[in-house]
């Protein structure tokens, strides 16, 4: 059921459908979009970098980069676009993560498996013997 809310960027009251901010804001939205969409569109800023693409439509770099990981700009057609790695923020083309950072949580994650595992075994082993009253 749709309900009253404050819009979160201009905290104005609305009722909220399906986007978590007001009908006029999205629409200011879109038209960032768009200014964004139809500048890189163009065979000579197809090597623009984020920096340019914000400068030359005056948006900024943090909403272009939202437009990314939205899906709605996809990076295969431009070489110079990156966004940031969600761990240590190095530039990236896909994902979440670097692939540093990936390797990182792997090697982390192999290393905690292991110690799990020799844990249990030391438990196991401990279970196992017997041991039998002293006699004086």
């Amino acid at each position: 059921m749709n309900q009253l809310e404050n819009c979160s960027v201009c905290e104005q009251l609305y009722v909220r459908t399906v986007r978590d901010i007001c009908p006029s804001c999205y629409k200011k939205r879109e038209d960032r979009f768009q200014a964004v969409y139809q500048f890189i569109r163009k065979k000579q800023n197809r090597q623009a970098t984020m920096a340019d693409i914000s400068e030359a439509v005056d948006v900024e770099e943090k909403e272009i980069i939202q437009f990314i990981k939205e899906g709605r700009l996809e990076l295969k057609s431009f070489p110079q676009l990156f966004y940031p790695c969600a761990s240590c923020g190095t530039g990236i083309r896909e994902g979440k993560i670097c692939t540093d950072c990936h390797n990182r949580l792997k090697a982390d994650l192999d290393q905690e498996t292991y110690e799990q595992k020799r844990t249990e075994q030391l438990r196991e082993e401990r279970s196992n013997i017997y041991r039998s009253k002293s006699v004086r």
